[in-house]
C-alpha cells in the first residue's frame, strides 16, 4: 500500500473518530478510481468482512439515529479490494486472517465501550470515598491490561489458524 494511502487512511480515522456513514464511505472511494457501490458495501458486511454500524442518535427532535461505521473500515475495503485484484474470492477472503481480525475489531469495540461505561460510572459517584475510588480505578486499569493481552492473545490463534487453513489448501 502506498504511503500516501496510508497518510490518507490515517487522516480520515483522525477527522472522523467517532464514524463514517455508509455514504460517507462510498464516497471516500469514487474520486480514487475505485468502484464500491452501496449493495457491495452492505454485501461486505453481511459476509463479517466489515463491522457492523452502530446506531447514534441525531440531534434534534424526531430526528431518529443512523449507521455510523468506524472509519477503518476504509482501510479494510482497500484491503479487500486488493486481495480481489490479486485473484481472491470473497469466500477465500473470509476464511482468511481478515475476516477473523473483523471480528476481533468488535470485541475491542465493544471493551472499549464496556471501559469507557465503567470508568464514567466510577467519575459520576461522588459518594466514593478516594481510597475505593482508587481500588476501582485500579482494578480496571488491570482489567484493561488483561483484556489488551486477550486480544493479543487472540491475534497470535487467529494467525496460527488461519496460516494452517492455507498451507491445507495447497
Amino acid at each position: 500500500m502506498a504511503q500516501r494511502e496510508l497518510d490518507e487512511f490515517d487522516r480520515l480515522e483522525e477527522e472522523h473518530p467517532g464514524g463514517l456513514s455508509a455514504q460517507q464511505i462510498v464516497e471516500f472511494f469514487a474520486p480514487r478510481g475505485v468502484k464500491l457501490a452501496q449493495a457491495t458495501f452492505r454485501k461486505y458486511v453481511q459476509l463479517g468482512l466489515l463491522p457492523r454500524s452502530r446506531r447514534v442518535g441525531e440531534k434534534g427532535k424526531h430526528k431518529g439515529s443512523r449507521g455510523l461505521y468506524p472509519a477503518a473500515a476504509v482501510r479494510r475495503i482497500s484491503l479487500i479490494k486488493s486481495l480481489m485484484d490479486e485473484g481472491m474470492t470473497l469466500e477465500d477472503i473470509r476464511r482468511s486472517f481478515i475476516y477473523f481480525r473483523g471480528q476481533l475489531d468488535g470485541v475491542e469495540r465493544a471493551l472499549d465501550e464496556l471501559f469507557a461505561a465503567l470508568d464514567k460510572s466510577v467519575v459520576d459517584r461522588p459518594e466514593l470515598k478516594l481510597p475505593r475510588r482508587k481500588e476501582l480505578e485500579r482494578l480496571l486499569h488491570e482489567q484493561r491490561r488483561e483484556a489488551d493481552l486477550f486480544i493479543k492473545n487472540m491475534e497470535r490463534t487467529v494467525s496460527a489458524v488461519t496460516a494452517r487453513d492455507d498451507q491445507g489448501k495447497g
